[in-house]
């Protein structure tokens, strides 16, 4: 297979004899994407070992902070440092008679609004 018959396949009928090699160019340089990409991930490992190294201190400190603290003495509990609630008051039953006391009000029968 010569590079013209490949160029003649790739041509879109009803449009110049270009379309064909402007088509092997693209497909081309997709390949070429498929083939280099691979390589740019190497460039991650670095950044991924550095990331990892940071998780393993962390991680070691979490571990030291934790068997501290199941070191430590622990204080006894003592009634003082419990805060209890009061109970509740027992309800009041009032007596239906005896609601709020409202003020009387008297208006006037013959008022300025209201006309005759």
């Amino acid at each position: 297979m010569n590079p013209e018959s490949i160029i003649a396949a790739l041509t879109i009928p009803g449009l110049p004899g270009w379309t064909g090699l402007l088509a092997a160019l693209a497909l081309a340089l997709l390949v070429l994407c498929f083939l280099v990409m691979p390589f740019s991930v190497f460039g991650l490992k670095s950044r991924l070992e550095s990331i990892e190294a940071q998780l393993d201190e962390l991680q070691a400190e979490l571990r030291a902070v934790s068997a501290r603290l199941a070191d430590a003495p622990r204080r006894p509990l003592v009634m003082d440092d419990l805060d209890m609630p009061s109970p509740p008051r027992a309800n009041e039953t009032r007596t239906p008679g005896t609601g709020r006391a409202e003020p009387r009000i008297s208006w006037p029968r013959n008022s300025y609004f209201m006309h005759p």
